[in-house]
């Protein structure tokens, strides 16, 4: 059964004759914390289920634990302000998390009223001032008919403070009892959405969402999307090797995925009290960067780990969002996979390899470069100790110069990859 409000707006333009306003986003986030369980979404633990417009929050007692709070939010947007990202996301910066998922809860936010120690036109103003904006946060708790009552005033908030994307969650059961993340009106309802984006000039990144199927192509707002396993997952029991080198061939065929790589602290237990890990080397995490598409990335890890490997963060810092061509080097499904991409504008190509648990030798023959080009190549691979299970911060960085034709060798680890950042002269 399609919304009312569907029904009403289905024929509405949605601004999409001017595409200017889209465009590819690097970002880092409040949000692997919260995941592996180190800090809290929730500002309090007063209260066992929020009715969000009759709780004094000036009066709520905080549990301590919440991380969006602006001293954090600050050290964030410094850190994307450092680095060269584009974004800043926050999850957990609007009131009504205290009993958000799985609770059929369906007046559960309402998208504008932030928590009390989340200074919104603040924030704004100081991420603005480094040259980095923040991204929008809005979980839905699976409640789509609050989400779409309430969207209007949601987005013009965005507008009001010069948010561009906005990341949309659907944890949980779905809102009206009975429906499910794939029927036939949450489709409806993924769309109305993107369509409201769209009037209001904003990118969508949707996830929980239903698996897409080249969306984008008619609504281009549609900048990412997650519906797969993604890199939360880590911290829920673990993905193994193979899976993202399964994704390409299956989830990847619908459209850009935001998988949010670049864990390099694999070990969740060496930071946090979470017994899961990360099945994967560095080099595999840098590798996501080119196998994965999407013109929205996120750098997923903490700021603190990125700065004990900041020669390592360097290829996160360098690689594009956005492609003029795309070659598939090598690939075998659930085994290895090897794509080279040139980005958008640049004589500037990278390469990112990607195998199982069996590692893998990757042959890369570099016919795609420009014969009248010099490049140096700037290659992360895995040392040769390293192992997803018992060594996965090892590796090693080399330069050398390379030309077109040339064909090189590149041993993969258990669960590692590579990356290469070829750059002309």
């Amino acid at each position: 059964m399609l919304s009312s409000n569907l029904i009403l707006n289905l024929n509405e333009p949605c601004a999409l004759d001017d595409v200017s306003w889209i465009h590819p986003t690097k970002y880092c986030g409040v949000w692997w914390e919260m995941i592996v369980g180190k800090s809290s979404w929730n500002y309090t633990d007063d209260y066992p289920s929020v009715y969000i417009d009759q709780v004094d929050w000036a009066k709520a007692k905080p549990n301590g634990r919440h991380a969006a709070n602006n001293e954090k939010v600050k050290a964030y947007i410094d850190f994307a302000a450092a680095n060269g990202l584009d974004q800043v996301l926050v999850e957990g910066w609007n009131v009504g998390w205290e009993d958000w998922a799985n609770m059929w809860k369906r007046d559960v936010f309402d998208f504008v009223t932030p928590y009390p120690d989340f200074d919104i036109k603040m924030l704004n103003e100081y991420a603005h001032s480094k040259g980095v904006k923040l991204l929008m946060h809005h979980e839905t708790s699976s409640s789509t008919q609050n989400y779409e009552h309430h969207i209007e005033k949601a987005y013009n908030l965005m507008n009001h403070y010069g948010y561009d994307a906005v990341k949309t969650g659907y944890v949980g059961d779905i809102i009206p009892r009975g429906d499910h993340h794939y029927s036939q009106s949450m489709n409806a309802h993924y769309l109305y959405v993107i369509r409201q984006a769209a009037r209001h000039h904003i990118m969508v990144n949707s996830h929980e969402a239903t698996r897409p199927t080249g969306l984008c192509r008619t609504y281009p707002n549609l900048v990412g999307g997650e519906s797969a396993r993604g890199t939360e997952y880590e911290a829920f029991g673990g993905n193994r090797p193979d899976h993202t080198c399964i994704l390409p061939f299956t989830r990847l065929q619908g459209g850009p995925m935001d998988y949010t790589p670049g864990i390099f602290e694999t070990k969740l237990n060496t930071w946090s009290d979470n017994t899961s890990w990360v099945r994967s080397t560095i080099c595999g995490q840098l590798a996501l960067y080119v196998t994965m598409y999407s013109p929205l990335q996120m750098a997923a890890d903490l700021p603190e780990h990125y700065n004990r490997y900041t020669d390592a963060f360097q290829f996160i810092r360098d690689v594009a969002c956005d492609w003029d061509d795309s070659r598939y080097l090598e690939a075998e499904p659930a085994d290895y996979i090897t794509v080279a991409r040139k980005a958008k504008g640049t004589d500037n190509w990278f390469v990112g390899g990607k195998c199982d648990e069996n590692g893998h030798t990757a042959t890369v023959c570099l016919d795609f470069l420009d014969k009248d080009k010099k490049y140096l190549c700037t290659i992360y691979q895995d040392h040769s100790t390293a192992h997803y299970e018992t060594n996965p911060k090892a590796y090693v960085i080399t330069k050398k110069k390379v030309k077109a034709g040339q064909t090189l060798k590149i041993k993969e680890a258990p669960g590692g990859g590579f990356a290469m950042a070829i750059m002309t002269q």
